[in-house]
């Protein structure tokens, strides 16, 4: 039973990693994303509030992306473990995890950070704007996602630092190279001793 959680800024190849260490693990992905795809397209009640805010561009608020998250987590496949890509994005959400995950007898097993310098991924983002025609990727707009990940996520990292379990991986090489060092990285932390386990 694995319970991962992978943390990563825009254009870090996250979704991406999350696939391949998800499989390597044996455990499903959970992704915020595909949450809010699953309420929105199924009209259940928190996806219809969830869609006036994904329509008009902004973000979920709290209180329905926890509520669509914990709802998720309650799904009997999840009980042999996950990684959940895209929650938490804030430190009060971080501690509605902590609760969801306790009420349930869970608790993470490690949280893996990639990192990659601001250029780097800013290369990355022109690269792929250019290679799929995306109008949405703007220098600017890609910028400010970026400031907003740095502003919003670098508390959740303290926080899972603090607790001795952030697993960082360097994630601006190559892709196969940063698949084989995560999963590598994630196999020694996982078979390390750690304090009250």
């Amino acid at each position: 039973m694995t319970r991962l959680l992978i943390i990563g800024p825009p254009g870090s190849g996250k979704g991406t990693q999350a696939e391949h260490l998800a499989r390597h693990f044996g455990v499903p992905t959970l992704s915020t994303g595909e949450i809010f795809r699953t309420n929105v397209n199924e009209e259940t009640e928190l996806g219809k509030q969830a869609a006036g805010y994904l329509d008009d561009g902004d973000f979920v608020p709290d209180h329905l992306t926890n509520a669509m998250v914990k709802d998720r987590l309650q799904d009997s496949g999840l009980q042999a473990g996950f990684l959940l890509d895209g929650y938490p994005r804030t430190a009060p959400q971080v501690a509605e995890l902590d609760n969801m995950l306790v009420s349930q007898g869970f608790a993470l097993d490690a949280v893996i950070e990639l990192t990659a310098p601001d250029s780097v991924l800013e290369q990355r983002m022109l690269r792929r704007a250019a290679e799929q025609g995306r109008t949405d990727d703007t220098v600017d707009v890609f910028r400010r996602r970026l400031d907003l990940y740095h502003r919003e996520t670098h508390e959740v990292v303290s926080v899972y630092a603090g607790r001795g379990m952030l697993v960082s991986v360097d994630g601006s090489g190559d892709p196969g190279d940063i698949i084989r060092q995560a999963i590598a990285a994630v196999e020694k932390f996982l078979a390390s001793p750690r304090p009250g386990a």
